[in-house]
């Protein structure tokens, strides 16, 4: 009995190891929910649905402003207006393109450079409007840019620097009947004399009022004076043989000069002068 019992318990188990081992491993065989959804989404998914990789731009630009301003610039085969539209946002600046450089395409390369260099290797026939604030010691702030072609001529003195109002010097000798002085006589006694001779700036002033000054600066240059305010302090100056820059720097920190600098022949002309109102000294409390 006890043989018998034995044997029927071998056979048992002997069929549970068959049933086993030809059972397939379901749980390593069947693809996970996760995967069978991916696997229908990518299936389902049109071409023009999957990410195609980023376009590299056409060109590298880049404008540092400290400590000082520079340029680096990276560009192959690009047209110029592309160039200029993205220079001119990061600039703040307005940039007008000659007639041909607009559907001109470029390959260039240059990296750090200063306003002033970077801008004629982009063009043969360069101007930059500037604004000078003699009572800042910054940098000329550049108001446009003309980028023209090589046989354009200069934009207008008025593209971007153009003022409301315009003061006038009135001279003349009411004295009729009066002797008249010679040269020199009136070179000693004269209490403002003002030169301007191979763009530079002379002035000999004995306590004459600021604005009388600018004024006949502007007769001299040839250019328009604004004066906004009163109450100047009168001026005592005797400057030799300076820029006009320069010359005025030393005047007063409260006069703004408009320059125009022609990088092609490395000039600089004055386009207009502002005498801006002294500011108010503070109030002191009693």
């Amino acid at each position: 009995m006890k043989r018998t019992a034995f044997c029927y318990y071998a056979i048992g188990v002997a069929l549970l190891v068959l049933m086993c081992l030809a059972s397939p491993p379901t749980a390593l065989c069947q693809n996970s929910p996760n995967q069978e959804t991916d696997s229908k989404q990518t299936a389902k998914d049109p071409p023009a649905k999957r990410k195609a990789p980023l376009a590299k731009p056409a060109f590298a630009l880049k404008v540092k402003t400290t400590p000082i301003l520079n340029i680096s610039l990276k560009a192959e085969k690009v047209k110029m207006s592309e160039v200029v539209q993205a220079l001119s946002q990061q600039l703040k600046v307005p940039i007008f393109l000659g007639p041909e450089r607009k559907n001109e395409t470029i390959t260039i390369e240059f990296s750090d450079l200063t306003l002033e260099p970077a801008l004629q290797l982009l063009s043969p026939n360069v101007y930059v409007d500037y604004e000078i604030d003699t009572g800042s010691a910054g940098a000329p702030k550049a108001l446009g840019i003309y980028l023209y072609d090589a046989n354009q001529g200069e934009p207008p003195l008025t593209a971007v620097v153009n003022g409301s109002t315009q003061s006038l010097l009135m001279e003349g000798n009411t004295e009729d009947g009066v002797k008249t002085e010679t040269d020199e006589e009136k070179k000693q006694e004269e209490p403002l004399r003002v030169s301007f001779d191979n763009n530079s700036l002379s002035i000999k002033a004995k306590k004459q009022p600021l604005p009388l000054v600018l004024l006949k600066i502007g007769e001299e240059i040839g250019i328009p004076v604004d004066i906004e305010g009163d109450n100047f302090a009168p001026v005592d100056a005797e400057i030799s043989k300076l820029s006009v820059e320069d010359a005025v720097r030393q005047l007063s920190p409260n006069i703004r000069l408009f320059v125009r600098a022609d990088l092609a022949h490395g000039e600089r002309r004055a386009l207009r002068l502002v005498l801006t109102a002294p500011p108010k000294t503070a109030q002191q409390n009693p």
